[in-house]
């Protein structure tokens, strides 16, 4: 019973029509995105109703929060693309291998992440870009986040391999579970019955996580999968352990950098109060959901490009390819355009702060008008990751995040103020959208034209 499941779940990933299975593969994860992105703006819009320094405890601890997802997602990615690959080759067992190997070293990262954080604080919403007025807020937010770390980098790890499996639907379960949860634990917590302030935030994410990774590690429990997690498959064979870093280092990377370049965005904006602070938090927020709309359709292109790369399917990895790059341009487009004309009504909606909104209207249409370019950067760099090709995948990763964005940011808030703050990172994304075409055309050309099996 077990073959027959697996040998159709093959023929589904390598025989049907590419654009539909990229949208069918897409959507759910789409979803997923779209509600994790709805509960980190209800976090934006009840703490901002707390006061601008507590919007910007948002900010702050966004830095922290990406560098759960830098470990989580290099690890998820780099297990993903390989037992996708290993699936697509029909070498199940090493798919386990993988699967159980990421996870548990993801779980380990969590735990030390956490402990580490717990004991320094303070000093690291400092580094993260905290002001004095803004700590207080940002302590207790970070502190919840903290015993969150090991919930939060196992779930990155076991969607992505539900995704690369082509269960993207078994993720989005999981992870929409979650996100409605931490809402209404939000305005439970915060101004309900227990009126907690900005930790309720903190604790509503906190158990939301957790249930959030309860649920994903059952979809491996109850024969869904091919991949499984368990002790007797975790291994310290340098060959897996390396495989996986190398091809989820492009993650790490993207990542980190996240992270980094959120704590010197945050020290430049600093400089101008804590509203330029709140307001940056907020314009990121917001791009990032439009975003997630308009991109989410990647992440069904993923398992469709590792899948059939490893079968030798390559005319698939192509028409996939441009399916999404094409796509993806379009409905950013859209959203940009929306975006921009109310850009106002929607950094009000989540601090109406007169100083907060002009800053953030201003960021926001910048950041519109580059988002259009973000299709083809993104959709390249997840084509390179899922094959493979770290390198590329890696020098990529770092244009956008930080090669660009960190040299850029630090040179136009020097010479042009609070507007070189926000203008930063729309010339980095049309910086990167240059520097990306070459990487493209000499791989899609040098891809061959007729498949393993012609």
């Amino acid at each position: 019973m077990a073959r027959v499941k697996y040998a159709t779940q093959y023929d589904k990933m390598t025989k049907t029509p590419v654009k539909g299975l990229v949208v069918a593969l897409g959507l759910p994860t789409t979803v997923s995105m779209l509600v994790t992105n709805i509960y980190n703006v209800a976090d934006t819009y009840f703490v901002g109703k707390l006061g601008t320094s507590a919007s910007g405890a948002i900010g702050v601890v966004f830095g922290l929060m990406a560098i759960l997802q830098a470990f989580g997602f290099m690890l998820g990615h780099g297990a993903g693309s390989n037992i996708s690959r290993h699936l697509g080759a029909k070498e199940v067992e090493d798919a386990k291998r993988y699967a159980s190997t990421s996870f548990f070293l993801a779980l380990g990262c969590g735990l030390c992440i956490m402990a580490i954080g717990l004991c320094r604080l303070d000093g690291l919403c400092r580094l993260l870009g905290s002001t004095e007025t803004i700590l207080p807020f940002a302590r207790e937010y970070a502190f919840f986040i903290l015993l969150a770390a090991p919930a939060m980098t196992t779930s990155c790890v076991m969607n992505n391999i539900l995704r690369y499996e082509g269960r993207a639907t078994l993720a989005m379960i999981g992870l929409t579970l979650g996100g409605v949860i931490n809402i209404f634990g939000d305005w439970l917590l915060m101004f309900g019955i227990a009126r907690m302030g900005i930790a309720g935030a903190g604790l509503s994410t906190t158990i939301s996580q957790y249930i959030s990774a309860i649920v994903l590690f059952l979809m491996f429990r109850n024969g869904r999968t091919q991949s499984t997690f368990n002790v007797r498959y975790f291994t310290t064979d340098m060959r897996v352990v390396k495989n996986i870093l190398t091809v989820g280092f492009p993650s790490l990377v993207r990542q980190g950098l996240t992270s980094v370049s959120t704590m010197i965005l945050n020290n430049c904006a600093g400089l101008y109060g804590d509203a330029a602070v709140a307001a940056m938090s907020i314009c990121t927020r917001i791009v990032n959901f439009l975003w997630c709309v308009g991109l989410g359709i990647g992440q069904g292109f993923q398992p469709v490009c590792a899948f059939n790369y490893g079968a030798g399917n390559y005319k698939r990895v192509r028409t996939a390819y441009w399916f999404t790059a094409l796509f993806g341009t379009v409905v950013l487009s859209v959203l940009s355009a929306f975006g921009f004309l109310f850009a106002p009504v929607l950094v009000r909606l989540l601090r109406n702060d007169p100083s907060v909104v002009a800053i953030g209207t201003f960021a926001l249409k910048a950041q519109c008008l580059s988002m259009v370019t973000l299709a083809f950067s993104v959709t390249s760099n997840m084509l390179f990751q899922s094959i493979g090709k770290s390198l590329q995948a890696t020098l990529l990763s770092v244009l956008r995040s930080g090669l660009c964005f960190i040299p850029i940011l630090v040179v136009f808030t020097r010479t042009f103020g609070l507007r070189g703050v926000q203008l930063a990172q729309p010339v980095s994304d049309v910086t990167t959208f240059f520097c990306t075409i070459p990487f493209i055309v000499r791989f899609l050309t040098s891809l061959p034209q007729n498949d393993k099996s012609v």
